[in-house]
């Protein structure tokens, strides 16, 4: 538990459920990703906390924006982001907002199809672009699908004819997954793009931008791998596949950026069984799924939990949510344990909660409102 998020709990007791993270953890965690990738540019994925005040401190420390919607960049300008150090990562992306975007002064849009590449062309004439490609997630706790990128053979085709439709073909992108634990999958997808900037270059086209896209991963239950081990593995690979001509490199970091400055308080609403001999209660949480914990779907991502009984005899547990859907149940496989003490009205903290929960919330789901937010 963060000392900082400790004491405000401590002094203010605010009402649950509700988000308390630090501002100041977020500077850190972006001050040790600059120092493990020095080469790469950061570029925040606003999707994953877009807050204000990450975002003013963010853009204070001279951060760029990866940009899921021409609301997150309108949010990222008025944190006083440069139109030009945001980047509109979306591959899908209603024409509208492109132009509203480009308008704004926004030169660097993702995509990887032909329709999409049609938009940019006729709505952001000139602008850089750079093409997603679908790559191996084995790793990552919370995959993605096959909903984002194309393969490499129709990328080298959609950066031609980027070239020919007057756009500039700047670089190739790719994601790994998000809470990727393997530092392989990065090194992977490198030496594929590297492929692709050599046949590109043959064709006469020079890309001249890499992005790693996210992943890098936060501690919930499990050790993961320290984010130096990420830095070693790309520029390792980095230097293997292009040699001594890098390329500019771009980085999408969002859950490594605000992951584990949050905390989210929560209070116990009931503790039951449903037979009177079965050894696993049903711990109801006021926040569940709908209420910001989105993640836990298939329990992939499997939060620390922390109570006023730590350190006492423990038993199994099912965890769930407060509202009438029986999809609102966080944990029944993951053997989940907390102590026989633990009773309705007990809070309870779940660690690393500062991404992906806030913006996941329902806006009233059974009537419950989203989590109350506090950043210090």
């Amino acid at each position: 538990m963060n000392p900082k998020i400790a004491s405000y709990l401590r002094d203010h007791a605010p009402a649950t459920p509700c988000l308390v993270l630090d501002v100041d953890r977020v500077e850190q965690n972006y001050s040790r990703l600059k120092a493990a990738m020095p080469l790469a540019r950061v570029y925040y994925a606003v999707k994953a906390n877009p807050a204000a005040p990450i975002l003013d401190r963010l853009s204070g420390l001279g951060s760029s924006f990866d940009a899921a919607s021409w609301e997150e960049i309108q949010a990222c300008l008025e944190a006083g982001a440069r139109a030009a150090d945001i980047s509109f990562g979306n591959t899908v992306k209603k024409e509208s907002a492109i132009k509203a975007a480009f308008a704004a002064g926004v030169t660097m849009f993702a995509f990887d199809s032909e329709p999409e590449l049609r938009k940019l062309a006729r709505s952001a004439p000139g602008a850089r672009v750079y093409c997603r490609i679908l790559v191996e997630n084995k790793g990552a706790e919370w995959p993605l699908s096959r909903k984002f990128g194309c393969e490499a053979a129709m990328a080298k085709e959609l950066m031609v004819k980027a070239a020919a439709w007057g756009l500039d073909p700047y670089g190739i992108s790719f994601h790994v997954g998000s809470q990727q634990t393997q530092t392989g999958a990065y090194e992977a997808a490198i030496a594929r793009v590297a492929m692709i900037f050599t046949d590109l270059k043959d064709a006469g086209i020079n890309l001249r931008m890499v992005n790693l896209g996210g992943g890098y991963p936060v501690r919930y239950r499990a050790e993961v791998p320290e984010i130096d081990a990420f830095g070693d593995a790309i520029m390792g690979a980095m230097t293997e596949h292009f040699g001594n001509a890098l390329p500019e490199m771009v980085i999408e970091p969002g859950r490594f950026m605000v992951g584990d400055a949050g905390v989210v308080s929560s209070e116990v609403v009931l503790v039951s069984r449903k037979a009177e001999d079965d050894p696993v209660r049903w711990v109801y949480l006021d926040i569940g799924r709908f209420g910001g914990l989105a993640e836990t779907e298939g329990e992939s991502i499997r939060y620390e939990f922390r109570t006023p009984y730590d350190g006492a005899a423990e038993g199994p547990v099912t965890i769930a949510g407060p509202t009438c859907d029986s999809t609102d149940t966080l944990y029944e496989k993951s053997n989940y344990r907390l102590p026989m003490a633990l009773d309705a009205g007990d809070q309870v903290q779940l660690l690393s909660t500062g991404a992906y929960v806030t913006t996941y919330a329902s806006q009233a789901f059974n009537g419950f409102r989203p989590l109350a937010e506090h950043y210090i």
